[in-house]
């Protein structure tokens, strides 16, 4: 199983930047693909941006093309998601996944 801590959120002006972080422990962590899903106010949960377990493969939601970009660091079993130009659209609450496994959420709140 894989336990999975996220960090990094935060309230920042439209336009601005946040990195948020994915912190992944568990024996076979850098086997799994690994995802990060948001959910805004009112609404169900959705994809953002998953990238393969070496790397090398990424996808994301048409919401946010050209605006995140997800990487990962296998000796720091971390994930993270940069995060350009935020929207308002964009508040909510991000959460990490891997294999079936979610962390807590980090709260990201972007004003107009």
């Amino acid at each position: 199983q894989v336990q999975l801590v996220e960090s990094g959120g935060g309230l920042v002006q439209a336009g601005d930047s946040l990195r948020l972080s994915c912190a992944a422990s568990g024996r076979t962590w850098d086997t799994y693909a690994m995802g990060w899903f948001r959910q805004g106010p009112r609404k169900e949960r959705e994809f953002v941006a998953a990238i393969s377990w070496s790397g090398t493969s990424t996808y994301y939601a048409d919401s946010v093309k050209g605006r995140f970009t997800i990487s990962r660091d296998n000796v720091k079993n971390t994930v993270y998601l940069q995060m350009n130009s935020l929207k308002p659209e964009d508040t909510g609450v991000y959460y990490c996944y891997a294999d079936g496994n979610w962390g807590q959420g980090t709260q990201v709140a972007v004003s107009s």
